[in-house]
């Protein structure tokens, strides 16, 4: 959401942090199962925003179901 907010590419974020295309995808499509503070710090900072602006908590219940259908 934010990438389109902000008029920007995967590959364009890609550039910017340096991290990977297929990293970034797998962020992108909530297939992570964690994500360094790091990794976190520069995407932010690309992208202007706060973690809570890309990021959201789902108990581990509701997850389950959101990746079964």
């Amino acid at each position: 959401m934010m990438l389109a907010k902000r008029k920007m590419s995967l590959s364009e974020l890609c550039k910017k942090t340096d991290i990977t295309m297929s990293n970034l995808s797998i962020l992108k499509t909530n297939k992570a199962r964690a994500v360094r503070f790091s990794s976190l710090d520069v995407i932010c900072k690309a992208l202007e925003c706060q973690p809570g602006d890309i990021m959201e908590y789902v108990d581990e219940q509701t997850y389950a179901k959101l990746m079964k259908g």
